[in-house]
C-alpha cells in the first residue's frame, strides 16, 4: 500500500494527516501538530510534520507517494516552497483544499456561493466562494478575535476567581468547555478551585462573535451575492456557543465538519492523491456582478459600516488589555471585566 500525506499551515503551526492513497477520506493512519516557535517561520513546522509523518511511514515499512501543503498567502507559500529542497510537494492555496473536502463529503452545495468562516489561533478569515467554479468572489481577515484573544479572556476570568494558569493550561481548559458544560479548575500552586461554565465563556466571547456576525454582512454587501451556506471552520468552532450565536446572528444555513481544525488537511490529502507533486494550485479569483437575483435586499448602510468598525476598535483593546493582564500577575483592572459593553451587532435598517 502506498501513502499520501496531506499538512495545513496557520499562525500555530501546522497540523499533518497520513492516510492510504485509496482512502483519503477515512480515519487516517496517522496524524500530528507540530506547534510554531515563537521566532521560527512557518515552514519548519511544516517539514517537522513531514519528518514526524516520514517517520511513522517507515515504521510500518510503507512509501509516501505524494505530499500536499496548504498556505493562506503567498508568503507562506513561497517560504516553503524555498525551503523544500529535496521534498516534493504540492503547495495549495487553503481555500482550494477547504472547498475540495467539502465537495468530497457531500456538504457542498451545487449552485449558489459558499462563505468559509475559519476562526483559528490568530484571528477570522473569512472567503466567499462560488460553488459551481471554485472562484473567489471575495475575502476579508481580521484579528480583532481568535482562539489566543479567547485564552486570554478565559485566563482573566480564571484569575478573577483566584486561579492562575499559563496559557497552555488556560487553552486546554478552553477546549474542554467544547465537550464539558461546568469545569472546575484547580490553581496548580495554591490549589484554589474555580468554577467556569460554558455559558460563562460565551459571555466573553459574545461581542466578539457580534463582531464577526457584521463583519460577514458587511462582505456579503460588498460582493451583492447572498451565500447560499456558511462553512464553520477551525478549531474555534468546536465551541457549541460560538455556532449557536453565529446560528441565531446570521439566517443562514450552516455546514459543520466534526473536526473543523482538520478540514484543510483533509482537502490536502484528497488533492494530493490527486495531482502530481512539485506545482502550486491557486485559487481563482472571479469579480462578482450585481444582480437582483443574487443580490442582498438591502445595501450596507453607513451606520452599519461605522458601528462595525467601533466594534473592531473596542474589541482590539479588549484583547491588548487582557493580554497584558498576563504578562502581569498584578490586578489591573480595579475588579473589572477588560471589556466595553458591546450590545450587539448593528440591526439592520
Amino acid at each position: 500500500m502506498v501513502l499520501v500525506l496531506g499538512v495545513s499551515a496557520g499562525a500555530a503551526g501546522a497540523r499533518a494527516m497520513l492516510t492510504h492513497s485509496d482512502q483519503p477520506h477515512l480515519p487516517p493512519i496517522d496524524r500530528c501538530k507540530v506547534g510554531r516557535r515563537t521566532a521560527g517561520g512557518i515552514e519548519e513546522s511544516v517539514f517537522e510534520s513531514i519528518r514526524l509523518m516520514r517517520k511513522s511511514a517507515a515504521k510500518r515499512d510503507e512509501f509516501i507517494t505524494g505530499i500536499a501543503v496548504t498556505t493562506r498567502c503567498s508568503s507562506q507559500a513561497e517560504a516553503i516552497r524555498t525551503t523544500a529542497g529535496r521534498n516534493r510537494l504540492t503547495v495549495i492555496d487553503e481555500p482550494v483544499a477547504q472547498m475540495r473536502y467539502l465537495r468530497f463529503t457531500g456538504r457542498l452545495p451545487s449552485e449558489g456561493s459558499i462563505l468559509l468562516y475559519d476562526l483559528g489561533a490568530s484571528g477570522l478569515t473569512l472567503t466567499q466562494l462560488d460553488c459551481r467554479t471554485d472562484a473567489i468572489l471575495a475575502t476579508k481577515r481580521s484579528t480583532v478575535l481568535g482562539g489566543d484573544g479567547h485564552d486570554a479572556l478565559l485566563r482573566w476570568l480564571l484569575v478573577r476567581g483566584g486561579v492562575t494558569l499559563d496559557m497552555q493550561g488556560t487553552r486546554h481548559q478552553k477546549e474542554a468547555l467544547a465537550t464539558e458544560k461546568v469545569l472546575a479548575v484547580c490553581d496548580p500552586i495554591s490549589g484554589r478551585r474555580a468554577v467556569i461554565t460554558r455559558s460563562d465563556f460565551a459571555n466573553l466571547i459574545e461581542a466578539g462573535i457580534h463582531h464577526s456576525a457584521s463583519f460577514v454582512r458587511h462582505m456579503i454587501g460588498e460582493t451583492g451575492v447572498h451565500p447560499t451556506a456558511i462553512a464553520l471552520l477551525g478549531g474555534c468552532v468546536r465551541n457549541k456557543s460560538i455556532r449557536d450565536e453565529l446560528k441565531q446572528q446570521l439566517d443562514l444555513p450552516l455546514i459543520y465538519d466534526p473536526e473543523p481544525e482538520f478540514v484543510s488537511t483533509r482537502g490536502a490529502v484528497l488533492l494530493a492523491a490527486e495531482r502530481p507533486s512539485a506545482r502550486r494550485v491557486r485559487s481563482v479569483h472571479l469579480t462578482p456582478v450585481n444582480s437582483p437575483q443574487g443580490s442582498l435586499s438591502e445595501p450596507v448602510s453607513r451606520r452599519k459600516l461605522v458601528a462595525a468598525v467601533a466594534v473592531t476598535a473596542t474589541l482590539g483593546g479588549t484583547i491588548v488589555g487582557a493580554l497584558a493582564m498576563d504578562r502581569n500577575t498584578g490586578d489591573q483592572t480595579d475588579g473589572k471585566p477588560p471589556t466595553v459593553e458591546v450590545v450587539g451587532p448593528p440591526k439592520h435598517g
